[in-house]
């Protein structure tokens, strides 16, 4: 990987606050595939001075019903988006940001602190009530820079997603199959729920309509000297309050502390939407059931397409949570 040692010196002159000349540094990738690569930059400035700097490069590609995610970080970016954070959430600092019709480059702050299944239930409640603080001021304010950013997710974009795995024959005639090896209370929770879906969103519906991060999962969620930082926003759009939520609880998540995770991260996240917000009149706000029909099909996809019995074994124990959160 070639980096412009021209652009390199301006990002970290930029994150010093100071005219940086020359840089020494080595590459680590931190993770990537076929359509975004970061890396971190670890070098010395001007002989002397230590710095990191996360370079992230997107490619342009086509996710399924929302088409320019691959550039939305870089127009949040150039948005007023950064404004708007509340003092204890926010995003990485963006150094410098450059776009081609093939790809976007971001230079971001590093940020040192805890993330991925070393967060602690108490981060996890952290996490949820900060979400809904930063939701809930949005909601309030409606502020007219945020309204005019035109590359946003669509607010049903959560229904979409879920007809469209419903439409795959290969997991609904899966969990409906006298073969399925998938426990039958978990089958059935799955067959129940698709009754009930329309009915779940007509309710869901009626929630505030909020900016939703919709990749609010624990490897996106960094908790630094008390304050929550949020990577990754390409999947970013308008959504129902709450929806963040079905991530942060079900996607690869803590399998052992699921029904615990449920039972505090919800009312936290109400009560940090409540500093903004009235949400006494809202007597359900269908976390469960968008957990379920989000990760439903997704785990008997994965079940099905798992490498090892471990996998298999943590797939179903995902669901049997999803089931435990309602007995």
């Amino acid at each position: 990987m070639n980096i412009c040692e021209k652009t390199l010196a301006h990002v970290v002159s930029k994150m010093l606050d100071t005219s940086i000349s020359k840089t020494e540094y080595q590459l680590s990738q931190l993770h990537g595939g076929t359509i975004g690569n970061v890396w971190l930059i670890t070098g010395t400035a001007d002989s002397s001075i230590p710095f990191k700097v996360v370079f992230k490069i997107t490619k342009k590609w086509k996710r399924y019903a929302d088409h320019d995610s691959w550039r939305r970080e870089y127009d949040l970016y150039e948005s007023e988006l950064g404004n708007y954070f509340t003092d204890s959430l926010r995003w990485p600092v963006c150094y410098h940001r450059e776009i081609t019709d093939d790809e976007n480059r971001l230079w971001l702050e590093h940020i040192d602190g805890v993330s991925g299944l070393e967060l602690t239930k108490d981060m996890y409640e952290a996490a949820a009530y900060e979400l809904g603080r930063f939701q809930g001021k949005l909601y309030t304010e409606q502020p007219a820079a945020l309204c005019s950013i035109d590359n946003l997710g669509e607010v049903d974009a959560m229904e979409k997603f879920y007809r469209h795995y419903k439409s795959w024959n290969v997991v609904y005639d899966y969990v409906r199959s006298q073969e399925s090896e998938i426990p039958g209370h978990l089958c059935k929770m799955i067959i129940d729920a698709d009754k009930k879906a329309d009915e779940y969103f007509n309710h869901i519906q009626s929630l505030p309509i909020v900016l939703c991060h919709r990749d609010f999962w624990v490897t996106n969620i960094i908790y630094s000297e008390d304050k929550i930082l949020l990577i990754d926003w390409d999947t970013t759009g308008w959504g129902y309050m709450g929806e963040d939520l079905a991530s942060l609880i079900a996607d690869e998540a803590d399998v052992e502390h699921m029904v615990e995770y449920y039972k505090k991260c919800v009312p936290a996240y109400v009560r940090g939407f409540s500093e903004y917000a009235d949400t006494v009149h809202i007597n359900n706000f269908y976390v469960w059931e968008r957990i379920l029909l989000h990760f439903g099909y997704r785990l008997v996809e994965w079940y099905l397409h798992a490498e090892t019995p471990e996998d298999k074994r943590q797939h179903l124990d995902t669901l049997e949570k999803i089931y435990e959160m309602k007995v």
